[in-house]
C-alpha cells in the first residue's frame, strides 16, 4: 500500500553495520487494522526491519513514520508509549517476577496506566493469551511456549495500536497453532494492526490480509498472500534458482 494514510510506514530505510548492508532502501506501509505477514529466508532482514520499526535499532538512513509523524529519532521505550508494541523472537521475560507482575510492568511503564486500569488491562491480556491459570507463576518456571505467550501478552498490556510479532508460532502443535490464529483474530477485532514474521507459512496465511517477502535486505514481493507465495522471485528466494 501507499504510505499516505498508513498507520506505520518506512521510507527508503537502510540499516548498515560497517560494510554489511542489512536493510537496503526498504519501503513499508501498514494500514490501520491491517494484518501483514513477513516471510523470507534466514538472513533476509525480517527481524532487523522489526527492530528498526520498534526503535531497537536506529536506521542508518530513511524515515520511520507512525500516525503520520516522523518517529525515527525516538527510542524503543518512547515508541512503545506511543503505541508500537512488540514481541521478541527469543523471549525476554523480566526474571524474578511472576507472569502477572511482568504484565503490570508493561502496562505501567509501557502503557502509562496505574491502579485499577493497569490491573484490568493485565487481566484482559492474560485471558486473551490463555495465561490466567499461570498468572502467579514465576517466569523462570515457564517453558518455551508459555514464554512466547508471555511475550505477546506483555506487548498487549502496553495497549498498542500496532503489534509487531517475531516468530511466535515456532514449536507450536497444530492445536496450539489453531488457538494462536484465533487469538490473532480476536486482537484484530480490537482494531490492533499486526505485523507478523513467521516461518510457519501455512499458519501465517490463515491470519493475514497481505504478505511481504524479503530477501537480502530488500522487499521482493508485496501483496495478496497467495500471489506472493506463487511469485517466481519468492520461490527462488526459498528454494534457489536451481529448483527449476
Amino acid at each position: 500500500m501507499d504510505s499516505a494514510g498508513a498507520l506505520l510506514a518506512a521510507s527508503r530505510v537502510e540499516l548498515r553495520f560497517g560494510a554489511l548492508v542489512v536493510l537496503d532502501e526498504v519501503d513499508f506501509a501498514l494500514a490501520p487494522g491491517e494484518a501483514l505477514g513477513i516471510v523470507g529466508p534466514n538472513g533476509a532482514g525480517k527481524t532487523s526491519l522489526l527492530n528498526v520499526l520498534a526503535g531497537s535499532y536506529r536506521a542508518s538512513a530513511g524515515t520511520i513514520y507512525f500516525r503520520g509523524k516522523d518517529v525515527s529519532a525516538l527510542p524503543a521505550a518512547e515508541r512503545c508509549r506511543h503505541g508500537i508494541g512488540r514481541s521478541h523472537q527469543v523471549p525476554r521475560p523480566f526474571t524474578g517476577m511472576s507472569v502477572f507482575e511482568n504484565l503490570m510492568t508493561a502496562a505501567s511503564h509501557g502503557g502509562g496506566l496505574t491502579g485499577d486500569a493497569a490491573y484490568a488491562r493485565c487481566v484482559d491480556s492474560l485471558k486473551l493469551c490463555g495465561m490466567m491459570h499461570i498468572a502467579n507463576r514465576r517466569t523462570e518456571a515457564l517453558g518455551l511456549l508459555d514464554r512466547k505467550r508471555l511475550e505477546m501478552a506483555r506487548a498487549l498490556a502496553t495497549g498498542p495500536a500496532v503489534l509487531l510479532l517475531d516468530e511466535i508460532g515456532g514449536g507450536l502443535t497444530d492445536a496450539e497453532a489453531a488457538q494462536l490464529v484465533e487469538t490473532i483474530g480476536e486482537i484484530r477485532r480490537r482494531d490492533i494492526a499486526i505485523v507478523w514474521i513467521e516461518h510457519i507459512v501455512h499458519v501465517l496465511l490463515q491470519a493475514i490480509d497481505r504478505l511481504v517477502c524479503m530477501d537480502a535486505g530488500r522487499v521482493i514481493a508485496d501483496g495478496d498472500p497467495k500471489l506472493v507465495m506463487a511469485d517466481a522471485q519468492v520461490i527462488d528466494a526459498y528454494l534457489g534458482s536451481a529448483h527449476a
